[in-house]
């Protein structure tokens, strides 16, 4: 695993499968997922993630970012988060992605304890093509995504940009 410091606060990893490029294009939708999570063996778990997204029928992974380990907002009695980004390929509509998803979180160990508090993993949409869309289960592109390291600085090492 590869280190590199990122200001006073943020740490930059690189290993396994993060960051990821793939060669093939199925001409699917894209979307962009961020990935997070701060108990246990994290950057394990992303590892484990990608093995299962990689096995999916329902998502193609085109790219992942390196994983950043940078402080908690929010609710901030609690360890440090890990993030990455994944870029994928699907034919899920963006609310058939997220119902997808949260099976994912849950299969993971994800238990909703408070906003903003610890969790084993998050995975949220980011963005899904050029689609701005909002209810009251779901928010693209996501809220406040410009504003936040965990997003900004694994976006700014992929080469594949914004979906």
């Amino acid at each position: 695993m590869l280190l590199k410091s990122i200001g006073k606060k943020n740490l930059l990893l690189r290993g396994g499968h993060y960051p990821y490029l793939s060669a093939k294009s199925f001409g699917k939708r894209e979307a962009m997922l961020g990935i997070g999570g701060n108990i246990g063996d994290v950057v394990r778990r992303f590892e484990h993630l990608f093995a299962f997204l990689n096995r999916s029928a329902l998502v193609h992974i085109k790219e992942t970012s390196p994983i950043l380990r940078n402080p908690p907002f929010g609710y901030l009695d609690q360890e440090d988060f890990y993030n990455a980004l994944i870029r994928i390929e699907t034919d899920l509509t963006p609310k058939a992605l997220l119902r997808y998803i949260l099976k994912v979180e849950k299969r993971f160990g994800r238990k909703r304890l408070f906003k903003d508090g610890p969790r084993t993993l998050d995975i949220d949409i980011i963005f899904y093509e050029n689609v701005s869309f909002h209810d009251e289960t779901l928010t693209i592109p996501h809220p406040h995504w410009f504003e936040r390291d965990s997003v900004l600085i694994p976006l700014s090492y992929m080469k594949g940009g914004l979906a």
